[in-house]
C-alpha cells in the first residue's frame, strides 16, 4: 500500500515536467503581465471620472514598448502583428486542440490538488540555499546528456565546456550541490536536449500534444524524451525506494521553480491557449538560436532568468497573501 500511494503521488508531481520547462510565455498579451507582476511601476493618479493626463499616457506606452521590447529580446519577433502570426501558426501546430484541451483540464486538476501545495510546502519549509542546492544537484546530473546533444549539434566547443562544468561541480562542488563552475571560473551554462537534437537535422515543426501529467510537448519533444529520460543517471539507480524518493524530489523542485508565474496564468484569458503558446514560443526560441548562443539564458530580460526569480512563500492562513510590493 505504501509503495502504491508514493507511486501515485510520484505520478501526480510528474505534471511539473511540462509546467517547469520554461519561463511560459504567450506573446506579446503575456509580457505586459510578466512586467508588471516582476517589476511594478508607480502609477499616475487622476481624478475620478477626468482625462488620463499625458504623464499617464507617456507611462503606460512606455509600458508598453518595455513589453515588445521584451518579448522581442526572448522570441526573436518584433511587435504585435508578428505576434499574431506566431499565433495563428502555434493554433495551426494544433489539430488535436479538443483531445489536448480534454488532457490539460485533468492535468491542472492534479496539479491544484496535488502538484502545487506539494511545491508551496516545500518552498515554505526548506531554506532557499536547501533549494537551491537540490536544483544545482539535478541540474549536474543532466549535464553529460547535455553535452553529448551538443556534440551531435556540430557544437563541440560548447560541449567540451559542458562536460567541463560537469567535472568541477562533481568534485569542487561536491556532487553537484554547488555551482562554482559558474561563479568561480565563469565557465558557460549550455542547455540542449534530444528534441532540439532532432531539430537541428531537420525536424523542426511538430504537431503539439498534451501528454497526461507530463504537460505540453510536440511529437518530436516526446520521442526526444523518450530518450533523454533512458539516459538519466537517475535511471540507473538501482534501489526502488531511492530511485522513487529522487524523482519525486526533482518534480517538487521544477514543480517550485514555476511558482512566481502562476499569477500570469491565473489571469490570462485563456490558460489553455497561454500554455501551448508559451512552450510553443519558447522552443521556437530555442530551436531558432541554439547555432547563435553562448550561453544558455543569457538574453532574457533579468526578472526571467532563474536565479533572480524567488517563489513567494505562502502567507499563514491567518493573513491574507500579500502582494509583491513596487
Amino acid at each position: 500500500m505504501n509503495r502504491l500511494l508514493t507511486a501515485l503521488l510520484l505520478s501526480a508531481l510528474l505534471l511539473s515536467v511540462g509546467c517547469a520547462s520554461v519561463p511560459q510565455q504567450k506573446a506579446a498579451a503575456v509580457a505586459p503581465a510578466v512586467v508588471e507582476a516582476a517589476a511594478p511601476s508607480p502609477q499616475v493618479e487622476t481624478e475620478p471620472g477626468a482625462e488620463p493626463t499625458p504623464a499617464a499616457n507617456d507611462q503606460a506606452q512606455a509600458q508598453d514598448e518595455s513589453a515588445i521590447d521584451d518579448f522581442d529580446a526572448i522570441y526573436g519577433s518584433s511587435g504585435h502583428a508578428s505576434a499574431n502570426q506566431n499565433g495563428d501558426a502555434f493554433a495551426a501546430q494544433d489539430p488535436w486542440e479538443p483531445m489536448n484541451r480534454k488532457i490539460h483540464a485533468f492535468n491542472n486538476g492534479i496539479d491544484r490538488a496535488i502538484a502545487r501545495p506539494v511545491a508551496r510546502a516545500y518552498v515554505a519549509v526548506v531554506p532557499k540555499p536547501l533549494r537551491q542546492g537540490v536544483s544545482n544537484f539535478f541540474d549536474n546530473l543532466i549535464t553529460p546528456l547535455a553535452s553529448a546533444n551538443l556534440l551531435l549539434q556540430g557544437r563541440p566547443g560548447e560541449s567540451v565546456e559542458t562536460l567541463g562544468r560537469f567535472l568541477v561541480n562533481s568534485t569542487i562542488g561536491l556532487a553537484g550541490l554547488f555551482d562554482p563552475a559558474t561563479k568561480q571560473l565563469k565557465m558557460h551554462r549550455h542547455s540542449a536536449d534530444l528534441g532540439r537534437t532532432f531539430a537541428r537535422f531537420g525536424w523542426r515543426q511538430s504537431r503539439y500534444l498534451e501528454l497526461p501529467f507530463l504537460g505540453p510537448r510536440t511529437l518530436r519533444d516526446t520521442l526526444g524524451l523518450v530518450g533523454d529520460t533512458a539516459f538519466s543517471p537517475l535511471t540507473y539507480v538501482h534501489d526502488k525506494q531511492t530511485k522513487t524518493a529522487l524523482w519525486g524530489l526533482k518534480m517538487v523542485d521544477m514543480r517550485a521553480s514555476v511558482l512566481p508565474l502562476e499569477s500570469m496564468r491565473e489571469s490570462a484569458p485563456d490558460d489553455y491557449t497561454m500554455v501551448r503558446d508559451a512552450w510553443l514560443a519558447r522552443r521556437h526560441y530555442l530551436i531558432e538560436t541554439d547555432s547563435k548562443r553562448d550561453t544558455g539564458g543569457e538574453v532574457l530580460p533579468d526578472y526571467l532568468l532563474e536565479e533572480d526569480v524567488e517563489p513567494e512563500k505562502p502567507a499563514p492562513s491567518s493573513e491574507p497573501a500579500t502582494q509583491p510590493s513596487p
